[in-house]
């Protein structure tokens, strides 16, 4: 920032194009230039040209860090440039529509949705001041609200605008922000009727324009009446200047209402098809457009919208039928073709379609309504003419029917809808939204733009008026003495239009004129005022137009129409006709408005007019309203409205329309100028520039210009030292003014002390830089010259080192040359001689080698030789022999024939002598044997012949043989001198061969080898192949391992989505469940209050609406007399109401369907959980061993249970043998074997079942020795006296006696033993009873195997499991209870036993004397007195019935938490209620148990009702309702409660009852507990986390504060009463500590930490979002400090673990999306990965809200924020914005069982319960 006139100063210029550029001064400007040297910011030069009469400088630019504020009255500069540059500013980059303009909001029209006006921003801005947050439509609304309950005084919303420029949405916003924050008084939903006049307002009174889709063509003005608690209990509409020309003509691409298209599109539905509708395009007065549809409506759609909101007004279906009718009827009429009969009349063909229907529709006769279309009636004072009409006027008084109609119906409808929204209840004060047309200039502008702008001109003074008043006010309070501003007036110009002979004025005397014309009233017009009045003028080409100079700007009005528009006449025939149409809503419509009727039935009345008087003349004379003109209507009712608006405090809202074709985000700079012109917002900002605009308190002074004091000037008197500072730094004592709490600036003030601060801190920074940058380079000249010198060291040491080592390379080389040397020539003769040696070693084995083969080849041809010779001699020999053996087999052959064919012959000869000599076979048989003995001799004498015939051969072949070898060696001899020469040629021969073979064996070899390396060619690229394959199999292997292990990891990732998803869900529905709890106690206490008859109570203005889910039982209890009594006591200040028949059966009928839907909710809760147990069950398959072992736990316990049952079962069976034993005998003495069998088996039995059952006897160790001894002295002692007795009585009377004694003692022990035998019978049959028991046991135990086998294997092994084990038990307990039957009787049978025995030892004690010295006898055991110990104390309270109330009065609503807590152990209400609950359980009064259950749940209620609001109280019945359930639970005897108990815990369980029920029941209490618990804590942090977190400087001086507006912000300097982050930690710490002394499980608190750390991060991000000034690089580390601290203090308390730091993730992301840099391409790579936890409209939100504090710091390019939204648009998130601070996570209660043993415990006497005695 430059001074004024410096170069570089930055300065405004005029545009054609963008209205105002900015540009920098090149040169200083002197007063004597008349031109300016100028660069714009395209980088053009500009000469600018002074005006050198006025010598005006251009304007001066604010600096970069006030662009953007969020009040406009911010800026250093207050002119029009700077104003239009920061709405562009915020409105283009910052994408922000509301801007403050002191006490003006600045709505620009986005022409999108944007995500700003849902529940979560209404809950942001309720209850907060106007300047904490930004600009906002919801912070005027409750500014308004928050004045109204403060002052107790009316308000006005005054909404104003062009057309299209939003002003139905503004007011639309600002009604639902009502109904939100305030609540209906009775339950008839008046918010939502509301809300509901809209879209019917919107249906019949808004159209399509050029400009606007959804134009308003009539002004209103709602009152929202509220009660004295500031609940809506109804409201009321007045409405001003309906556009009725609408209806029937529309300019190109216009709608006429929205309704007529509307039932068009629904005119295919069945009830609507008697109006006989089509398309729009099929009717005159719907398709003049051309036009007739709206991109993104669908008109079927909206009347369905439009019908619902009739009928939640109350409006039924019969006049909303009629409704339609109507209005079908119009379009019909539309449609009627007038043709002309001649020049003056006009006729409507027969029978025409349209008009049938019209009349049809309407009720009324076809001939009257075409005759009067078409003719008029005319009166003088002495006759009555009807005269025909030529066409255009039949149209003209067609279309002016249709108007009349239409502007009646629309008055209906108003009317009924206040009367819908009518209420009986005293209004106290109310709020009204005003919905009015802007200021109107078109080309052609006529009476309706004319009564627009005048209604805008009244509207105008009173806004100057209003904003000169708040001037005024405050220079007085802060006592600034106060000089006179000068503002414009525009009172003359509602003179010249309202005052007499003025322009309306002029126009209804013109029109009481039988021949008063347009042309006529203008000149009146110029007669009067043209030369008297300067705002009036006359066009120079026109004399049927003026022009009216409007604070605005001038506009033209042509004077044709206006008589007409005004008169507003219509034929009173036709309107005749309509009175008489048998249509009832039609009649209805033209008849006074005091005689209509209520479709409702609700009673007619006028509404209730507050502050504001009614026209007194209005009602007298209802009568003659049709007789008055339009013009004195609207100046009547614009009276009404200004004198209301007067009675109020105003709020001012000025809607912009940014560009003229609806295009998002587009800002045209002359559109923006002409409207802040029109609106007056640049009026504000010319009365504010006028005085002082910048206001700062001292304090915000102080801290902002800290850095241009000195030391020596700060005092401790901050005004004082703000004084003495300003008087240095300001010479001119009129740029400023001291007021009590505020310096007051001229314009440019700021700016000017802005440039002091930047350049004191750019001098400072410069001082900073240049210290540190000298530090910077000596600490680098410090290194360099350590380096240098270092490096030097290492060098020369380098150097000196290589010098040593290159000498003693040197001597090392000398001698290596010698040794190498030497090596070399030794080497060489080592070579040499081995060489020699080599050479000589090989010749010689070579000769020697030579020699040996050729010694080797002789011996070898010697053997072959001989082997060869010796071949041919045995082949000659095998061939001779071969050809005599041939030779002797063919002779022997021959002779073999021969000797056949003899002996064939005597075959023959003798078959023949045997058939002719049978009887000579004997002769035959011997003659035979001599031919076979003389065959045997032959063949005897044959062999030796051949003996010595082969002897004779041999030596024959011997003999040959010698004479062969002879002979052959002389042949040798003389051949093998022939044979040399042939054996040369042949060895010739045979070398060459051997040649040919070594070449051919050398080919060979050569292809071997080839052959050879080819195959090792090819084994090597197998090999590599092979390698390749293994390679690839080892790589294919570790990528099936790795898939295989992906998909592992993936079946594990989705498994465990999949549980976390099922997990989410249970969350979700346990939410859900939870909030239906909330639910359905908030209508069951409804109900309560209206059955009692009183009113529902609710709480006052409710500044954070909160929507926090409580809880509540499904059980009913009865407590009404409680409750009623309580009810008197505290409802004597509650107001009674009458009691809504309707709405209670409405409320009855929710409360079913809440409770309907709460049970379906509770099974799909159990389905859901059902599935996240089936999900658990597939994940915990890795734990089977674990549960193995827990199924070999069971199976062990089940055969300890076994063993138990057949012991017992054992001793029964031996009792019952011994029982029958004793009863078979027939007489049996004291020491007899049956005697002491039984004897034996009872003693046993008895210690059995002393063993088993010592809570039942009295007696302990000490008695059941001594019985013991005095039984064993009985059995071992008597046999012996008797024997000896007999032996020594002598006398026969003795004997005798003694004999008839021990006969009648047999007597009694056998009728003893018959009832014994009696009593087995009874037994067996009771066995025989239970043998039938156990088949149908058999047969259940069948049907629940059969059932098992359905469940899935683990689920049968457990159900198996858990059958067989109640089946054990059960067993056991009946055979329990045999046993002390038996036990019962064993005792009945000792007593008789000691009766006999101590008869027998009377009788036997005389003897006693007479025994021998040799004998011992026994002492008599001595009587011992056995105290009787107290009973055991069980761990149960007894009570009286009648003692309950007291109880419960004691114990829980008397009862004060804090001494509890601290005196007395954590839990003991609920224990001391358990121990109750036990004693009632054990002697099996169901009807105390459920009593006393339902006495605590009520009285617990109760006391949450009446100490709500006590974090204290609410904590303690947590604490206590808790370990209430937790009791129930560890002592209801499951066996999943009872694992960590001890014995005498389990002994204590409930024997009666099953009370899961209950423990439902106190788990919804708990709920419900619970989440008040969260709305306490809640209202205690809510107001202290904005200011702690966000606006409290926790580290001092990194903040500074930039200038404020009009709208004063919340300090950020911590005054005694503002929260500071000391006051939230020390709160969580009351919270912590209060929660540990009440004894809360663990697990609960670190839910209850969570939420509150949820709030807190929430709340402040909420907030962060929301402010512009919180933005900023310091404010971020401020967070980021804070945030550090609470992390803090979860490690100090332990709580790291429990998600509490996940909450504040979010608000960390977003104090660190503040600090990074925000430039480049990676930065938004960066932040886009940072920043997970917020949501993309967060981020974007964040980005452009942020707002450098100092001039060093730079705003965040558009550019960068496009590629943040680019990067994260495939991002899948919710669109919201703020998040859900009334959000509650599911509370979960996990068992916890108590270790504390209930005998243990002592009731103290500070209780009052001496009633209660312990069991």
């Amino acid at each position: 920032m430059r001074l004024p006139g410096s170069r570089y100063a930055r300065v405004w210029i005029p545009d054609p194009e963008e209205v105002w550029k900015s540009a920098e001064l090149l040169k200083d400007y002197k007063a004597a230039d008349s031109v300016l040297h100028l660069q714009l910011e395209d980088g053009k030069d500009l000469e600018y040209k002074l005006d050198p009469k006025t010598k005006n400088l251009p304007h001066l630019r604010n600096p970069d860090i006030l662009v953007g504020e969020n009040d406009l009255t911010a800026l250093s500069y207050l002119h029009e440039p700077a104003v239009l540059h920061n709405l562009k500013v915020r409105f283009i980059d910052s994408k922000l529509i509301y801007t403050y303009c002191g006490i003006v909001l600045v709505a620009i029209n986005p022409y999108e949705t944007l995500p700003i006006y849902g529940a979560d921003i209404i809950n942001a801005y309720s209850g907060q001041n106007m300047g904490d947050m930004d600009p906002h439509i919801f912070a005027v609304a409750e500014e308004a609200y928050k004045q109204m309950a403060r002052d107790e005084r009316n308000q006005s919303i005054i909404v104003s605008g062009e057309s299209g420029a939003g002003k139905t949405v503004s007011a639309k916003y600002a009604m639902r922000y009502f109904a939100t924050v305030s609540g209906s008084a009775s339950e008839a939903n008046v918010e939502e009727k509301v809300l509901a006049s809209n879209p019917i307002m919107e249906a019949i009174g808004n159209a399509k324009t050029t400009r606007n889709d959804n134009s308003s063509r009539f002004g209103k003005y709602i009152e929202i009446g509220f009660d004295k608690r500031y609940h809506i209990i109804g409201a009321n509409m007045r409405t001003y200047l309906l556009e009725k020309s609408r209806v029937v003509f529309q300019a190109d691409d216009e709608r006429n209402y929205h309704i007529f298209y509307q039932l068009c599109a629904a005119s295919r539905f069945p009830e609507l098809k008697a109006l006989k509708l089509g398309s729009a395009n099929d009717f005159h007065y719907t398709k003049q457009g051309r036009n007739p549809a709206i991109d993104g409506v669908d008109d079927a759609k909206e009347m369905s919208t439009t019908r619902q909101a009739f009928t939640l007004l109350g409006i039924n279906e019969s006049y909303q039928m009629g409704l339609f009718q109507v209005l079908a009827a119009i379009l019909h009429l539309g449609n009627v073709e007038v043709k002309d009969r001649d020049a003056d009349s006009s006729i409507i063909p027969p029978n025409n379609g349209h008009l049938l229907t019209f009349c049809e529709l309407m009720g009324v006769t076809y001939q009257d309504m075409s005759h009067w279309l078409c003719h008029k009636k005319l009166k003088t004072t002495s006759e009555t003419y009807i005269k025909p009409v030529p066409k255009l006027q039949a149209i003209n008084a067609r279309d002016a029917l249709a108007k009349h109609i239409y502007a009646k119906l629309f008055n209906w409808i108003v009317d009924h809808v206040n009367k819908a929204l009518h209420t009986t209840v005293k209004q106290h004060s109310f709020i009204g939204v005003l919905d009015i047309y802007g200021f109107e200039t078109f080309e052609i502008n006529s009476f309706e733009q004319f009564c627009i702008n005048y209604a805008n001109e009244k509207l105008q003074q009173q806004f100057n008026m209003h904003v000169f008043k708040l001037e005024q006010e405050e220079y007085m309070k802060e006592q600034i003495p106060w000089t006179l501003i000068d503002f414009y007036d525009n009172q003359p110009c509602i003179n010249l239009i309202e005052a007499k002979m003025g322009v309306l004025d002029l126009l209804d005397e013109e029109c009481k004129m039988p021949k008063g014309s347009d042309d006529s009233w203008a000149q009146k017009l110029y007669n009067t005022h043209l030369k008297t009045c300067a705002l009036f003028e006359k066009p120079r080409m026109s004399n049927k137009a003026f022009i009216i100079q409007h604070f605005a700007d001038k506009v033209e009005y042509q004077c044709e129409g206006f008589l007409e528009k005004n008169k507003d006449t219509v034929n009173e025939e036709q309107i005749r006709v309509l009175k008489a149409s048998k249509f009832d809503l039609l009649v209805e419509l033209f008849q006074d408005e005091e005689k209509a009727t209520s479709p409702t039935g609700a009673p007619t009345g006028k509404r209730t007019v507050l502050s504001v008087k009614p026209d007194k003349s209005r009602q007298g004379q209802a009568s003659k309203e049709h007789k008055k003109t339009v013009g004195l209507q609207f100046r009547n009712s614009l009276q009404l409205l200004m004198e209301t608006l007067n009675a109020t405090t105003p709020h001012y809202v000025r809607c912009i329309k940014p560009n003229d074709y609806k295009h998002a985000f587009t800002f045209d700079p002359k559109r923006a100028v002409q409207q802040l012109r029109a609106c007056g917002v640049l009026e504000t900002i010319r009365i504010s520039a006028a005085g002082f605009p910048s206001r700062w308190t001292y304090q915000e002074f102080f801290s902002r210009y800290r850095v241009l004091m000195k030391q020596k000037d700060v005092l401790p008197d901050k005004k004082l030292t703000c004084k003495n500072v300003l008087e240095k730094l300001v010479q001119d004592p009129d740029k400023y003014q001291f007021g009590k709490t505020k310096i007051f600036f001229r314009a440019g003030q700021v700016a000017y002390l802005e440039k002091l601060r930047a350049d004191k801190l750019r001098a400072a920074c410069i001082r900073i830089q240049k210290t540190i940058r000298c530090w910077l380079a000596r600490k680098k000249y410090l290194r360099m010259k350590g380096a240098a010198v270092t490096v030097q060291r290492y060098v020369r040491g380098h150097q000196a080192r290589c010098l040593a080592k290159f000498l003693r390379r040197t001597r090392a080389a000398v001698v290596v040359q010698k040794f190498q040397r030497m090596h070399v020539q030794r080497s060489r003769y080592r070579r040499m001689q081995a060489a020699a040696l080599a050479v000589q070693c090989i010749l010689r084995a070579y000769m020697a080698r030579q020699r040996y083969k050729a010694l080797v080849r002789e011996h070898r041809a010697v053997i072959i030789q001989k082997t060869v010779r010796g071949w041919l001699a045995r082949q000659w020999y095998k061939r001779t022999l071969a050809a005599v053996v041939r030779l002797q087999c063919c002779v022997r052959r021959m002779r073999a024939r021969r000797e056949l064919k003899k002996l064939k012959i005597e075959a023959r000869s003798v078959e023949h002598f045997k058939k002719l000599n049978i009887g000579m076979e004997n002769k035959i048989m011997q003659l035979q044997r001599r031919v076979d003995e003389q065959n045997k001799e032959n063949r005897l004498i044959s062999e030796r012949l051949m003996g010595l015939e082969s002897s004779h051969a041999a030596e024959g072949e011997r003999l040959r043989a010698e004479l062969s070898r002879l002979r052959s060696a002389e042949d040798d001899a003389k051949s093998n001198a022939n044979r040399v020469t042939t054996l040369l040629e042949e060895l010739a021969r045979l070398r060459k061969e051997l040649e040919t073979t070594r070449s051919e064996k050398k080919v060979i070899e050569d292809w071997a080898e080839t052959y050879r390396d080819e195959m090792e060619q090819m084994v090597a690229e197998l090999k590599e192949q092979n390698g390749l394959l293994k390679s690839e199999k080892d790589d294919l292997n570790r990528l099936i391992q790795e898939q295989n292990l992906q998909m592992t990891e993936k079946m594990c990732k989705a498994i465990q989505e999949e549980t976390q998803q099922l997990e989410t869900d249970l969350n979700e529905e346990r939410s859900r469940y939870q909030n239906l709890l909330t639910e359905h106690l908030r209508l069951e206490e409804r109900f309560f209050f209206y059955s009692s008859g009183t009113a529902v109570p609710k709480p006052g203005h409710r500044r954070t609406d909160s929507t926090h889910s409580s809880n509540e039982s499904e059980y009913t209890y009865n407590s009404e007399l409680a409750e009623s009594e309580e009810g008197s006591r505290g409802g004597e200040d509650v107001t009674r109401g009458n009691l809504d028949m309707s709405l209670f059966l409405k409320l009855q009928k929710r409360v079913t369907e809440l409770e309907q839907e709460k049970q379906s909710l509770q099974n799909e809760l159990d389905r859901r959980e059902e599935q996240f147990q089936r999900a658990r069950a597939r994940d915990d398959e890795q734990h089977k061993k674990a549960r193995s072992a827990e199924l070999e736990y069971e199976s062990l316990k089940r055969q300890e249970l076994e063993s138990e049952n057949k012991k017992l079962k054992h001793d029964l069976g031996e009792m019952r043998q011994s029982l029958s034993g004793s009863a078979g005998a027939t007489s049996a003495a004291p020491g007899s074997p049956a005697y002491k069998v039984l004897l034996d088996q009872l003693n046993a039995s008895c210690e059995e079942l002393e063993v088993r059952k010592e809570e039942v006897l009295i007696l302990r160790s000490q008695l059941v020795s001594q019985k013991e001894a005095m039984q064993h002295k009985q059995t071992m002692t008597e046999p012996v006296l008797y024997v000896e007795d007999v032996q020594k009585m002598r006398d026969a009377g003795e004997i005798t006696q003694a004999y008839i004694s021990l006969k009648d003692t047999n007597r009694l022990l056998e009728t003893q033993l018959q009832a014994q035998r009696r009593s087995h019978e009874n037994e067996v049959e009771v066995l025989r009873g239970e043998l039938q028991s156990i088949k149908e046991e058999n047969n259940r135990q069948q049907q629940l195997l059969a059932q098992n086998l359905q469940l899935p294997p683990e689920a049968r092994i457990e159900a198996s499991l858990q059958h067989e084990i109640t089946r054990l038990t059960n067993e056991n307990l009946d055979l329990m209870e045999q046993l002390e039957k038996q036990d019962r009787t064993v005792r009945k049978l000792k007593k008789q036993l000691k009766v006999f025995a101590k008869k027998i030892g009377e009788l036997e004690g005389g003897q006693v004397e007479n025994v021998s010295p040799g004998q011992t006898v026994d002492e008599p055991i001595r009587p011992v007195n056995i105290p009787r110990r107290e009973k055991d104390f069980q761990g149960m309270l007894e009570y009286k019935k009648e003692d309950e109330l007291k109880l419960v009065k004691n114990l829980i609503l008397e009862l004060k938490p804090r001494g509890v807590a601290v005196n007395l152990i954590p839990g003991l209400p609920a224990y001391i209620l358990f121990m109750c609950l036990r004693h009632a359980d054990y002697v099996n009064d169901d009807q105390k148990v459920r009593t006393l259950l339902t006495s605590t749940i009520n009285s617990i209620k109760k006391v949450l009702k009446k100490r709500g609001d006590d974090f204290e109280t609410v904590s303690f019945w947590l604490s206590n309702t808790c370990r209430f359930l937790h009791c129930l639970k560890q002592y209801s005897g499951d066996e999943q409660f009872m694992k960590f108990n001890t014995t005498k815990q389990n002994d204590h369980c409930l024997s009666n009852f099953d009370l899961a029920e209950y423990r439902q029941v106190l788990s919804d209490l708990a709920i419900q507990i619970y989440q008040q618990l969260i709305k306490c804590m809640e209202n205690i942090l809510q107001p202290m986390i904005v200011s702690g977190m966000l606006e409290h400087e926790t580290i001092q001086g990194v903040s500074g504060v930039k200038p404020t507006g009009l709208r004063k912000r919340t300090s950020s300097i911590a005054d005694e009463g503002t929260y500071t982050l000391d006051s939230i930690l020390r709160q969580l710490n009351s919270f912590h500590s209060i929660m540990c002394q009440h004894g809360t499980d663990p697990e609960l608190i670190k839910q209850v930490v969570k939420q509150q750390f949820y709030i807190i991060g929430a709340v402040t991000l909420n907030n962060l979002l929301l402010r512009k000034d919180m933005c900023s690089w310091s404010k971020g580390m401020q967070i980021r400090y804070n945030v550090s601290q609470l992390e803090e203090w979860l490690r100090d308390k332990n709580l790291m673990n429990c998600g509490a730091k996940e909450t504040l993730e979010p608000l960390i992301q977003a104090a660190q999306l503040l600090q990074v840099k925000k430039k480049t391409d990676e930065d938004a790579e960066a932040i886009c990965s940072m920043c997970n936890a917020l949501s993309t409209a967060q981020i974007v939100k964040v980005l452009n809200l942020y707002t450098p504090v100092n001039e060093f710091e730079e705003r965040v390019a558009v550019t960068f924020i496009r590629t943040i939204q680019s990067r994260l648009r495939d991002r899948m998130e919710s669109p919201q914005l703020l998040m859900d601070t009334k959000m509650i996570y599911p509370v979960t209660f996990p068992f916890n069982p108590s270790s504390l043993a209930l005998e243990t415990i002592q009731i103290p006497g500070s209780l009052n319960l001496t009633f209660l005695t312990r069991v």
